[in-house]
């Protein structure tokens, strides 16, 4: 039997940053699912209502990487006021081939923050405009800082605002940004204001009720929406998703049920059995993206398994690289 693998947060924050690896990692990945052979069931989704909790199980296989993984995925969003963060969780890595075990990456879910920013920047790369220079983040957590971060590696942000429903957490985020970006970052008060003057939008929130507004948006903007992933969440108003020239899910069969696909459904704005080609089909060349420098695009970003086979293949093959981690007999 072969030995495992354990790897810790720490190890696993030294194999992978966000880097244009990681992004080109997550890009390979959404390739792969438009190529019609990976295996990939649908999120297996429990709800904690009594602690405003949920846990997300994932999983792909993806031909052609050897490994392949689950991951679990909790989020707990009054974790914060006990002084807990919000997310955690692990990946579990499988031989593809055999089944075996592979590894343990015990990251209490950096991983998946650093996919989902990942897949964020393939977003923008594919459906901003390419002199997108300005940045509009609605929301201030982690997920927000690195969404921004991941951007600027992809397009040639010089400027950015930050809006939160607690204007001490934005300012607290445009600071450290401003700082580590090297960029103007602000934080703004008026949701509004910073969508208007931004070419590429993100959101980064649990909201349940809309934080951006069809009638904000303008022509040559880009959205990307990522807090969307449960059936009760909701960060654009449905008619967002009626005025865009361009809507592109990650994954169809998820936005239908968990994205901001739904709300427009239910809206009746869209129909339900309406067609749209997924980010994969875009990043591969089999479908077109932005198809001019007026349009208005939007990603709906509900996150997928292959993502984290993805990105924890990478981990794997990174970690033996540097000799990270530690083994124990199976």
């Amino acid at each position: 039997m072969p030995d495992i693998r354990i790897l810790v947060e720490s190890e696993l924050r030294k194999a992978v940053p966000l880097d244009l690896d990681a992004i080109a990692c997550v890009e390979d990945g959404f390739r792969a699912l438009a190529g019609g052979n990976v295996v990939m069931p649908p999120i297996l989704s429990m709800a904690i209502k009594d602690f405003n909790g949920e846990v997300d199980v994932k999983t792909a296989y993806v031909p052609g990487l050897d490994s392949f993984a689950l991951k679990v995925s909790p989020g707990f969003f009054d974790n914060p006021k006990i002084g807990l963060p919000s997310t955690s969780g692990l990946m579990i890595l499988f031989s593809a081939r055999t089944g075996q075990l592979e590894a343990l990456l015990l990251d209490n879910g950096y991983l998946t923050d650093v996919r989902t920013a990942s897949a964020g920047a393939v977003a923008a790369r594919h459906l901003s405009r390419a002199d997108a220079q300005s940045a509009a983040i609605l929301g201030a957590g982690l997920q927000a800082r690195l969404q921004l971060k991941a951007l600027c590696l992809v397009r040639p942000i010089t400027r950015a605002t930050i809006w939160a429903r607690k204007p001490e957490a934005a300012r607290a985020t445009a600071e450290e940004l401003t700082q580590e970006l090297g960029i103007e970052v602000r934080a703004v008060e008026d949701a509004q204001a910073a969508v208007t003057t931004a070419d590429v939008i993100v959101t980064t929130t649990p909201a349940a009720a809309p934080i951006l507004m069809a009638d904000w948006l303008r022509p040559g903007q880009h959205v990307t929406a990522m807090g969307s992933d449960q059936d009760h969440k909701g960060e654009l108003q449905p008619e967002c998703l009626a005025r865009a020239d361009l809507y592109v899910p990650d994954r169809l069969s998820q936005t239908r049920h968990l994205g901001e696909l739904r709300g427009a459904i239910a809206a009746g704005l869209i129909a339900g059995d309406a067609e749209f080609a997924e980010l994969g089909a875009i990043a591969a060349g089999q479908a077109p993206g932005r198809g001019g420098p007026d349009q208005i695009t939007i990603a709906d970003l509900t996150g997928t398994g292959v993502q984290d086979t993805a990105i924890a293949t990478l981990a794997r093959r990174r970690a033996l690289d540097l000799n990270l981690g530690t083994n124990i007999e199976s």
